[in-house]
């Protein structure tokens, strides 16, 4: 403000030294006052933006976002303050575990102005100071927990940490949003006692994932094997089964066949001149059957009586009577 009323009045000056101009001093003089006034007077406020006013010193007010007037020489801007979500990055710090372990750790705040106010006048600077309590927190939460487990609890220490940043904020207008963990970073002796204890559980699972592969493979030939032997053996008993029905019926009908010809023979005897057919019949036999000894051996025997063809056929004949006889007499 002073420099501008400062060029006001250096402006008049100049003025007063021109010709022509040296009349109309005093309104150059009153122009540019209130020219100064006006700017600084109104004050244009972006969006998402808190200006807190000082009036002598004092808090007056805190203007809000558009058009706004303050009182120039009485009033001032004394703080700034945007409303939007700010991310902080926390320093990466060194950490002990529960198991005496060292761990660094980085991570990220959100963090939002909600109180101008109290932003303005809680704190000196309130982004050091969450800052410092963030990473104050992050070593009481990671001091609680063993190394393995601080692995599985990033969203436990995280939720931790927001929750005492936000109840120390209050004090400071600020509201904590989110903490997140960027990296956790063990000593290079751990990592590789946890890297070789990894390549040994894979290796462990891989072993088991072959082991019952190999039995499952097992179980299924010996499952394939006792099925094809079931197989076979239902296969053999119906294969015995069909041979015994077909010899059954083979000697059945060989034994109905053998009937039929008894029948017929003893039918065909039974009729005129049935006799004198089976004497002829018999006597041509007899003789094939001496004739064939003849040709195929060196040796022939034949009975005592071989001459006495007619007596072979008689007694032959005197069969087949006595068996038409018997036929004759079931009949009746």
């Amino acid at each position: 403000m002073f420099w501008k009323l400062a060029a006001a009045i250096a402006a008049a000056i100049v003025a007063s030294q021109v010709p022509g101009l040296a009349g109309y001093w005093f309104w150059v003089l009153l122009i540019g006052v209130l020219v100064a006034f006006v700017i600084e007077g109104v004050r244009i406020v972006p969006q998402q933006s808190a200006w807190v006013v000082e009036r002598l010193g004092k808090f007056h007010v805190t203007l809000e976002p558009g058009l706004n007037l303050i009182i120039p020489f009485l009033d001032r801007v004394a703080y700034v303050h945007s409303l939007k979500e700010v991310p902080l990055d926390v320093p990466e710090q060194i950490c002990i575990t529960k198991d005496n372990t060292q761990l660094g750790v980085d991570g990220i705040l959100y963090y939002q102005v909600t109180d101008p106010r109290l932003a303005s006048y809680g704190s000196s600077n309130y982004i050091a100071a969450i800052s410092q309590l963030a990473q104050t927190t992050l070593r009481s939460e990671i001091g609680k927990m063993e190394l393995d487990k601080t692995f599985e609890s990033r969203d436990e220490i995280n939720r931790q940490i927001v929750a005492s940043l936000d109840e120390a904020g209050r004090n400071w207008g600020i509201k904590v949003l989110r903490y997140e963990i960027k990296s956790l970073t063990p000593p290079e002796a751990i990592l590789r006692s946890m890297q070789q204890q990894i390549t040994a559980e894979r290796e462990k699972r891989a072993l088991i994932a072959k082991s019952e592969g190999e039995r499952q493979q097992e179980i299924n030939v010996a499952d394939g094997e006792k099925q094809a032997a079931v197989l076979r053996s239902e296969g053999e008993k119906q294969a015995a089964i069909n041979r015994a029905q077909g010899e059954a019926t083979a000697i059945r009908v060989i034994a109905e066949a053998n009937a039929a010809g008894v029948r017929a023979v003893a039918e065909a005897i039974a009729d005129k001149g049935g006799m004198e057919a089976a004497n002829l019949k018999v006597a041509t036999q007899y003789v094939e059957a001496f004739a064939g000894l003849a040709k195929t051996s060196n040796t022939l025997i034949i009975p005592t009586n071989a001459g006495d063809v007619a007596g072979f056929v008689a007694t032959a004949m005197s069969v087949l009577d006595r068996t038409r006889q018997a036929q004759g007499g079931a009949k009746t």
